[in-house]
């Protein structure tokens, strides 16, 4: 399978800030990095954006999604608080992160700290066509917990 190629333009200033990167051969998503100017406080129950010092130009029929970090979720109760974010392929801004923590402690961020997942996933678009009624299922308008706990 040929790599997706998507072009990547580092913002001035952000020359130190390392590239997003696959920490492992199976990995699905490379780590962005803080390009904050200084350390960050972020203290529990509060919400922060995160700017990531890069822009991309994805190819029409793909997105970015944004995911949290495992660890820092697990160990910490830091995480994307609009999960997946979704960077759409005509998109041409800064990457930023919105940060939440939920954890017990305020939680520190230095600048490179790898702070997310970003994942590429290709993308369906579809056309609508309003109808009188649709077609019925076994399941029909079964919601919430219609199958039971």
């Amino acid at each position: 399978m040929e790599d997706l190629k998507v072009y990547l333009q580092k913002i001035e200033g952000n020359e130190d800030i390392p590239l997003p990167s696959y920490m492992t051969e199976g990995a699905a998503g490379v780590d962005l990095s803080a390009a904050i100017m200084q350390k960050v406080l972020l203290k529990k129950n509060k919400r922060m954006l995160f700017p990531t010092g890069i822009k991309i130009a994805l190819p029409v029929g793909y997105e970015a999604q944004i995911r949290p970090r495992s660890g820092l979720a697990l160990k910490h109760g830091v995480t994307v608080l609009n999960t997946p974010g979704t960077i759409d392929s005509d998109y041409r801004g800064e990457i930023k992160v919105i940060l939440i923590n939920l954890g017990e402690n305020s939680f520190e961020i230095n600048r490179g700290d790898r702070i997310a997942h970003m994942v590429i996933q290709r993308y369906q678009t579809v056309q609508f066509i309003e109808s009188d009624a649709l077609p019925s299922t076994e399941r029909n308008e079964g919601g919430f917990g219609h199958t039971g706990l």
